[in-house]
């Protein structure tokens, strides 16, 4: 429970951009078409609007998480009442896009199309990418970090099959 605890900001950051690519902000790939060895640096999927709404989302969790922190300090491997949920969130967010965003890199570099499935590394991009980054301010054993990449790896999924049959994803994986 407390690897879901910790985690779940980033799992929501990484689904942020799906939920607000109706939004016409900032829709500007973060690689500005750029492209190496004849393919695309990340793709235009990859965009600012996505990146920010990640964030902000992430942020949001985590000032979530800091009001129920009384009732779920069993759960909880920080201290929400000590952080800076501001930097928390941050680190969260921009860790899980950060990931996907490494992912979508070597996806092009592979020739794997936008929107098609590399397992395992669509299932875990986001989470070690998170993981890694909330690393700067707070230590995270293994076991958490194996919990946290089974559970939510074995969950993308899931979450994604649902989000293609409500019409907001369109591929299933």
């Amino acid at each position: 429970m407390q690897a879901v605890w910790l985690i779940l900001p980033a799992g929501v950051a990484n689904m942020a951009p799906v939920l607000f690519k109706w939004l016409p902000l900032f829709n500007v790939p973060v690689d500005f078409g750029a492209r190496f060895r004849g393919q695309p640096l990340f793709g235009a999927h990859k965009t600012y609007r996505g990146f920010l709404a990640g964030i902000f989302m992430a942020v949001l969790v985590v000032y979530i998480q800091q009001l129920l922190y009384p009732q779920m300090t069993a759960y909880s491997l920080i201290n929400y009442s000590e952080i800076n949920i501001w930097y928390v969130g941050f680190l969260l967010g921009f860790g899980a896009l950060f990931g996907d965003m490494i992912e979508s890199f070597f996806k092009r570099q592979v020739g794997i199309a936008s929107g098609k499935s590399w397992a395992p590394f669509d299932q875990i991009d986001w989470i070690l990418g998170g993981l890694i980054f909330i690393s700067f301010c707070q230590i995270i054993s293994w076991k958490v970090w194996i919990a946290a990449i089974l559970l939510f790896g074995l969950l993308h999924p899931i979450v994604n099959l649902i989000g293609y049959y409500l019409g907001v994803k369109k591929n299933k994986f």
